[in-house]
């Protein structure tokens, strides 16, 4: 029997995940929000977005940045998007970082990085991950009639009203710091 879980994300939404190791779960971005705000020195968030993305668009202010993917600033013509690396230091970064036994919610722009990236950790040996199912902007509303069709309006840290900043915290990511 498969071990599969379906999370509820909002009205009638659902996302179905297969064979999920007893070490990883999954919240929302409320859940997130809460769990961290109830126990802040233990549970920790890991935001794996790419450096432009944290910088740019904004991040929870108590995330800490380690990419799971780099951009290289090349287009793929066959996914239409821009081309992205394995961050070859993920997992050595996380470890510097946090133990194996924290309890780590790990957030992408919508859910599927982040996935990957409790995968990662899981199989690195941890054993408390949360992949945060609607990252910090959510999914794109897909009704026609409304005048947000096609953005990333619903659910996520964002659109939940979770605290969030453009202000960068050095010590919260892994960019080194720029020599003159």
């Amino acid at each position: 029997m498969n071990n599969s879980n379906i999370i509820r994300i909002g009205r009638g939404q659902c996302r179905i995940y297969f064979n999920i190791p007893k070490n990883i779960f999954c919240c929302d971005a409320e859940e997130a929000y809460k769990m961290w705000k109830t126990s802040p020195v233990q549970v920790h968030i890991l935001d794996v977005r790419t450096p432009e993305e944290y910088v740019f668009v904004g991040h929870a202010e108590m995330a800490r940045n380690i990419p799971l993917l780099f951009v290289k600033h090349e287009w793929n013509a066959e996914t239409n998007q821009l081309a992205v690396e394995s961050n070859p230091d993920f997992i050595t970064e996380v470890r510097r970082q946090f133990k194996p036994t924290d309890t780590i919610l790990v957030m992408c722009r919508s859910g599927d990085r982040s996935a990957m990236a409790v995968n990662a950790l899981a199989k690195a040996g941890f054993v408390n991950v949360y992949n945060i199912i609607d990252g910090m902007e959510g999914d794109m509303v897909d009704d026609p009639t409304s005048k947000h069709y096609g953005k990333r309006m619903k659910n996520g840290w964002k659109n939940f009203g979770s605290p969030w900043t453009y202000d960068v915290n050095p010590q919260q990511t892994c960019l080194s710091s720029a020599k003159r």
